[in-house]
């Protein structure tokens, strides 16, 4: 819980201030905090503080070991009498944590030292995964902990179970990023995640009758040791109200955005290491909270579901990852998600750049780069330019110039129907100023398009608005006009993008000289995780017969095991590395769903988000085909066959029936297959339910 907000809603512009940056008491800005020396040389009263702050954790096993047991007693509150193997995750989680906040603060520091030019990535969702191993892994800390656990008594790898995925992300857009964040990190570039700490997750999925059923995925449920709350970091964010005219003090003509109802937006930091690196970059995430939390006279006056009715319209908002958006409600719900992480994100990022003394605005582009994965938080142009027109008062055609030249666009499908539209009366409602700001930048866009092509369909497929199916703007073309850069996640992707989805964009950008404008950036996957923690007896079979690990961060290196292909010894090792893998799984499905699988079997598997055009439903008839096949086979033809196990996994939106039907067909065929005395014994087929990232790395 954080404390009420300090901004009166009636006033305006005082956006790219936290809330720290007030007094409570008298609206004036404190003195600012004592800050170390950065040479050291200078002496105060802070000098012994600063010098034993510069001592870092020791990292051999009895430290190690003293650090938990310290954790144990003084943060858990905890005795040796009451110590279980959850308080050992959680202690042990707590001492790494403590290292990870060292190599944070350091980098942060040289960022600033240096004044880097800086990434932000923007993604309305992250599938990160569990971070206790990754964090140890990446931190080179793995052997350490893993002798001190054991020495404490405990199996270390019996406490990652004890750690919840983080409910944040669904599909391949937020595994991207979070990989990028690990990446980026690893590679040790500037370059900080934004995005929304969601109460709950998606849904938690569960298979009753062989139906999807949603339960709440609330995995806050316990106290998380990744995240660092930011109560200091908290910044006010606007919905509703109207825009006014008004003359500034040097008497300029302007307009203001006031009223409304303004929720706080507070910072919770992740740290994120990067692999054999000094590098620990930061994923922030906002929460909602009320302004005012309480409404005491509402209560004093029996009207208590009103007197916390604003807490609950600000928790509303950071509750659920994709909220359902049959309905107008869910609509509306979806558009301030965005516009809160995108407004908060770009008042902090803006904030950092420009504290810095004798900052020009003109400096922007060399020292920002913002990164909008997908549509999500593609308001981010608008935003942009309210912040830098309203706040900063920077003339609109310098504003638009330095939007342009600092902001990026990942594109992740080419479906028309994917790329978001807002209704006009709905921005009119909730986002009055941007919905302005949209039409001023069209309306010089259309001039110059007018100029160029003259009027007609052309032009009217290029605009920031749409007539029908109804009236909205174009969150794509918006993005697209808006950024400096657009890519697409795999070549043919982007070739697609850039003659299909948005051809006349590119046209546009080709006329205008600007051929570079659509590049590809090829998705990638971190080996970190997907092979040195998901498959380490091939991470350690890559890395005996390579002479290191550097293939983790290279890996054009595996080539090298090319060489060895027919050495018969590799090939021994490699089949003993995958049977192991085929055993893990196997005892992982018969935990989790009580099926058997035979592990000499092929294993033939497709994890992803259920969809129509996902081919799920074209995999289920080619096991139909398979289990008729069989059937129809003799006794002695149906031993001629290869063994296979058919896994199917992943998760149908609440409201997509037909994509919750194919679970339902694929349970229906994994009933009929198992129930079969012929077939059963050459065919497994499952449906595995709640696939997540700690699902996907038994996979």
């Amino acid at each position: 819980m954080t404390t009420s907000g300090v901004w009166d809603p009636n006033a305006a512009n005082f956006e790219m201030k936290r809330k720290s940056s007030f007094s409570l008491f008298c609206a004036e800005a404190p003195a600012s905090r004592p800050c170390p020396p950065s040479d050291g040389k200078q002496k105060g009263k802070h000098d012994k503080l600063w010098k034993l702050m510069e001592s870092y954790r020791a990292n051999d096993v009895e430290s190690v070991q003293k650090d938990i047991v310290s954790q144990v007693e003084y943060s858990l509150a905890c005795t040796r009498f009451s110590f279980t193997k959850e308080d050992a995750y959680r202690a042990a989680s707590l001492a790494v944590r403590d290292r990870l906040l060292e190599s944070f603060n350091d980098t942060n520091s040289w960022y600033a030292e240096k004044d880097v030019k800086r990434g932000y990535y923007l993604s309305a969702e992250y599938l990160l995964g569990r971070a206790f191993q990754n964090a140890l892994v990446n931190l080179d800390l793995e052997p350490a902990f893993k002798d001190a656990l054991m020495g404490l008594g405990f199996e270390m790898e019996e406490l990652f179970s004890f750690e919840a995925d983080p409910g944040l992300g669904n599909g391949g857009l937020g595994r991207l990023a979070a990989c990028f964040l690990d990446s980026m990190a690893t590679l040790s570039l500037p370059c900080w995640g934004y995005g929304i700490r969601y109460n709950y997750g998606i849904f938690k999925q569960q298979i009753t009758d062989g139906w999807q059923v949603e339960k709440p995925d609330y995995w806050l449920a316990k106290p998380v040791p990744w995240e660092i709350p930011r109560p200091d970091i908290t910044y006010p964010v606007r919905f509703g109200g109207t825009v006014e005219d008004y003359t500034d003090e040097v008497g300029d003509w302007r307009q203001r955005w006031v009223g409304g109802e303004i929720l706080q937006a507070m910072a919770y930091d992740n740290p994120i290491p990067g692999f054999d690196t000094y590098n620990t970059n930061n994923l922030r995430l906002w929460r909602a909270i009320p302004s005012d939390e309480f409404d005491f006279d509402a209560f004093n006056e029996s009207r208590y579901a009103e007197a916390v009715d604003k807490r609950r319209r600000a928790e509303d908002l950071s509750a659920v990852l994709y909220p359902n958006d049959d309905k107008w409600e869910g609509k509306v719900l979806r558009l301030q998600q965005q516009y809160f992480f995108v407004s908060a994100s770009l008042q902090d990022l803006l904030r950092e750049f420009i504290r810095k003394p004798n900052r020009k605005w003109s400096e922007l582009p060399s020292k920002v780069a913002v990164q909008m994965n997908d549509t999500h938080p593609t308001l981010a142009v608008l935003e942009m330019m309210r912040l830098l027109v309203d706040v900063q008062k920077v003339g609109w055609d310098e504003a638009w110039d330095l939007t342009k030249r600092t902001c990026n666009y990942t594109n992740h499908t080419v479906m028309p129907e994917a790329l978001e539209k807002w209704p006009t009366e709905m921005m009119e409602e909730f986002l009055p100023r941007h919905l302005q700001i949209c039409g001023e930048i069209n309306r010089r866009f259309m001039e110059e398009l007018v100029k160029m092509y003259g009027d007609g369909p052309k032009v009217w497929n290029l605009s920031l608005f749409q007539e029908e199916p109804f009236k909205g703007i174009r969150m794509g073309n918006i993005a697209v006009l808006g950024s400096n850069k657009v890519n697409g996640v795999a070549a043919l992707h982007t070739e697609i993008v850039k003659k299909e989805t948005f051809a006349d964009f590119y046209q546009y950008f080709c006329d205008k000289g600007e051929k570079d404008k659509f590049v590809n950036m090829t998705n990638g996957v971190t080996p970190r995780r997907w092979i040195h923690c998901a498959n380490r007896p091939l991470s350690d079979l890559f890395s005996k017969h390579l002479g290191s690990q550097k293939w983790l961060t290279n890996m054009d290196l595996l080539r090298g095991m090319l060489k060895k292909k027919n050495d018969p010894a590799v090939q021994k090792e490699w089949m003993a590395a995958k049977r192991t893998a085929k055993q893990n799984l196997a005892a992982y499905v018969k935990e989790n769903m009580g099926i058997d699988l035979d592990v000499d079997a092929l294993f033939d598997m497709q994890f992803k988000r259920i969809h129509e055009y996902k081919r799920q439903l074209l995999n289920c008839f080619y096991i139909i085909h398979r289990y008729l096949t069989l059937k129809q086979a003799s006794p002695a033809e149906r031993a001629k066959f290869q063994k296979r196990v058919c896994l199917i996994g992943g998760k149908a939106a609440p409201a997509y029936h037909r994509a919750k039907t194919i679970i339902k067909l694929v349970g229906n065929i994994s009933e009929v297959v198992r129930n079969d005395p012929d077939v059963s014994p050459y065919l497994t087929v499952g449906f595995v339910p709640n696939y997540s990232v700690t699902a996907a790395q038994a996979i």
